[in-house]
C-alpha cells in the first residue's frame, strides 16, 4: 500500500511541479511567479517525501542502473551540472534593495489571499 501511495504521490506532485514551473517560465510575469509560488512550493515538498519513499522502495533497481557505464557518466554529468548551476545562481545576487522591494512584495501579496 506504501509503494502505491508513493507512487501516486509522486506523479501527482510531478504533474503540479512540471505544469506549475513550464506556466512560471512561459509566463515571465514576476507577480504570476508569487502567484503560483504556493503551489509550486507544496508539491514541491511533496515530491520530496514521494521521492524519499520511491527510492528507498526502489533502492537496489537505482543500483543496478548505476551498474550501467552510460547512466552513472549521465548521472554524474547532471550532478554536475546541477552543482555549477547552483553556483552561478548563489554568485548572481540580487541587489539588496531591489531584493527587499520583492520580498516586501511577495509578503505583501501573501497576507493579501489570506
Amino acid at each position: 500500500m506504501l509503494r502505491k501511495l508513493a507512487a501516486i504521490g509522486l506523479f501527482v506532485s510531478f504533474l503540479a511541479m512540471s505544469s506549475s514551473g513550464l506556466m512560471m517560465f512561459f509566463i515571465e510575469k514576476p507577480s504570476f511567479t508569487i502567484q503560483m509560488h504556493p503551489v509550486h512550493k507544496l508539491f514541491g515538498l511533496i515530491m520530496i517525501i514521494s521521492v524519499v519513499a520511491h527510492l528507498s522502495f526502489n533502492y537496489k533497481g537505482l543500483l543496478n542502473h548505476m551498474k550501467n557505464r552510460a547512466a552513472a557518466w549521465v548521472g554524474g554529468v547532471l550532478v554536475v551540472l546541477l552543482v555549477a548551476l547552483y553556483g552561478v545562481a548563489m554568485n548572481n545576487q540580487v541587489p539588496e534593495d531591489l531584493a527587499q522591494q520583492m520580498d516586501e512584495a511577495a509578503a505583501k501579496a501573501e497576507s493579501a489571499k489570506n
